[in-house]
């Protein structure tokens, strides 16, 4: 099996190497960016199964995900990630994801899914995927969707409009927006006053 592993941690991108390898039946390939894996992709020998990480430069997200599929008539390709939602996961593979892995994942139980999904199969990790979400008692969280929430996190990490409606994978525009409502909800006048009364309030 050849695994092409697309990670910018090149820590968790040598260890997981190592684990695949370790098995003597993989052959791994990494890169750090996207657009290495998209080159490695087109010039190399098919792969049986591409693993992208969610975050890493260029990715864009689940666009990212969907040009990485269609590459050279069709990838086998699967998202991992350390910070990924359930619903990121979700929408992940009704795109048509070989599968979710989530970082946190123990090392046999990766190799494990990465056999299967090289395979042919669909991976996502029962638990992850059936888990119950905490419900927040955070009085400022009640007040806002959980999309808003996400929005107002990327305000936290100091991320710009851009940058949070990559990792969404939703229109500026659109962040814009929820932007205002929250301003409006929150009591906020501009986007550090947002994050100091998210941090205040214990959210982030």
């Amino acid at each position: 099996m050849r695994v092409l592993i697309a990670d910018d941690h090149d820590l968790l991108r040598d260890t997981l190497a190592m684990f695949l390898e370790g098995e003597g039946q993989m052959e791994t390939e990494c890169v750090g960016t996207f657009d290495e894996a998209c080159s490695r992709i087109e010039s190399d020998a098919p792969f049986d199964l591409v693993l992208l990480d969610y975050n890493m430069p260029g990715m864009n997200g689940l666009q990212g995900l969907r040009a990485a599929i269609e590459l050279k008539g069709g990838q086998r390709v699967a998202l991992i990630s350390g910070e990924a939602t359930r619903q990121i996961a979700e929408d992940a593979l009704e795109a048509g994801a070989a599968g979710f892995v989530p970082k946190s994942l123990a090392a046999k139980s990766l190799v494990s899914a990465v056999k299967f999904m090289a395979m042919g199969e669909q991976y996502a990790p029962i638990d992850f995927m059936t888990a119950i979400e905490e419900v927040s008692t955070n009085a400022l969280a009640e007040k806002l969707t959980p999309r808003e929430l996400q929005v107002l996190k990327g305000l936290t990490e100091g991320k710009s409009n851009k940058e949070i409606a990559r990792d969404l994978d939703i229109t500026e525009p659109t962040i814009k927006l929820h932007v205002k409502t929250l301003y409006r909800k929150v009591g906020a006048a501009n986007r550090t006053q947002a994050a100091l009364i998210a941090r205040e309030a214990g959210l982030y």
